[in-house]
């Protein structure tokens, strides 16, 4: 055998087919028949030849990647476990296909055009897009780009074509809330998410949607963006405003750890004085102290359901073998543009 690299021409000659044959079987065209696709296989294992990807990507117009679009920046990609749960279901679902996963972070103080400008030019085959916001307007390029695209977390526009995986928020802070009016707090204030994402007003509202059922008044509102810093912020706003609230629904754990800081300087005691429920459960929650009750937000299976959902659209993943890890989940509704998963209380001993 040659010991230099083998060529198309040998891998044709050793299968016994032509050389536009062998092309197509290795490049998953059309038009070959099992025989042939069998021959070129072996000659392919026997002569250990590596296909060209640039002149395959020519044939079947595909580049063998999708994006991972995160219109942040990277201190908080880096820092969120939001996004390292993510890309732990996005690899849960890659792990048998051949794709390459490539992280599309916004820059500092720049629109998300740049964004757009590389899904329409053809770069990835598909999109995975999480953390959105509405001024992003990332729904609009997508839709531009008749690129492939599931959103984790539902867009603000839910344009003709957009599919998403979410988890319902709006009955995550219901669920939030009137687990601690069960625990007797009748002053119950929030640390909501940015109103530019619909996590944040879907939280929001859920916290005012039990509050309202309950009989009970609306507490101090301070809004965040999900991070630690943000949630001292809120919770030193919150205790100057009203220093009489006996509980607190943060919309995130990081925002539920920086209360928790501010409560334990206050010489608030958690959850004697004020009671506390955070949501996401990633991790964070355990180690607090005390630990953290919060709503779960299965980020992993959900970043998983949405990729599995795109190699179905790209014909990489069989209708057969889709089967995205949702069991043990319920969910609002399936439809052929969404999947939405009911959120699940996880009591510890914040509350």
């Amino acid at each position: 055998m040659s010991t230099q690299i083998p060529t198309l021409e040998e891998v044709a000659q050793e299968a016994g087919v032509s050389r536009s044959t062998a092309s197509r079987a290795i490049n998953g065209g059309s038009r070959v028949s099992p025989e042939a696709q069998a021959a070129v296989d072996d000659a392919i294992a026997r002569l250990g030849y590596i296909p060209n990807r640039a002149a395959r990507s020519l044939v079947t117009r595909r580049t063998n990647s999708i994006a991972l679009v995160v219109p942040e920046p990277d201190e908080r990609v880096l820092n969120d476990p939001f996004f390292a749960a993510t890309l732990r279901g996005m690899n849960t679902a890659l792990k048998d296909s051949d794709l390459q996963l490539v992280l599309l972070i916004a820059k500092p103080g720049e629109s998300t055009s740049r964004l757009g400008r590389y899904l329409r030019n053809g770069h990835v085959d598909g999109a995975i897009v999480v953390s959105h916001h509405r001024k992003d307007d990332l729904e609009t390029a997508i839709v531009a780009s008749q690129l492939p695209a599931v959103f984790v977390g539902r867009p603000f526009r839910l344009l003709s074509g957009l599919r998403f995986v979410d988890v319902d928020n709006l009955a995550g802070g219901r669920l939030a809330t009137e687990h601690l009016v069960s625990r007797g707090c009748r002053n119950v204030a929030h640390i909501a998410g940015p109103g530019d994402m619909t996590a944040g007003e879907d939280r929001l509202e859920g916290w005012r949607e039990a509050l309202r059922a309950a009989g009970l008044p609306d507490g101090p509102v301070e809004r965040g963006d999900f991070t630690t810093a943000a949630g001292v912020r809120a919770m030193e706003a919150i205790l100057e405003a009203d220093p009489t609230i006996d509980g607190v629904f943060a919309a995130s754990d990081l925002m539920a750890v920086g209360a928790l800081r501010v409560l334990a300087k206050h010489g608030r005691s958690v959850p004697g004085d004020v009671a506390v429920v955070g949501y996401d459960d990633l991790g964070v929650a355990e180690g607090t102290v005390p630990a953290l009750t919060t709503v779960s937000n299965p980020v992993v299976r959900m970043a998983r359901a949405a990729t599995e959902e795109l190699l179905s659209t790209l014909g990489i993943l069989t209708d057969e073998a889709f089967s995205p890890d949702l069991e043990g989940f319920r969910t609002v509704s399936r439809t052929q543009s969404e999947i939405v998963l009911l959120p699940e209380l996880v009591e510890r001993s914040s509350t």
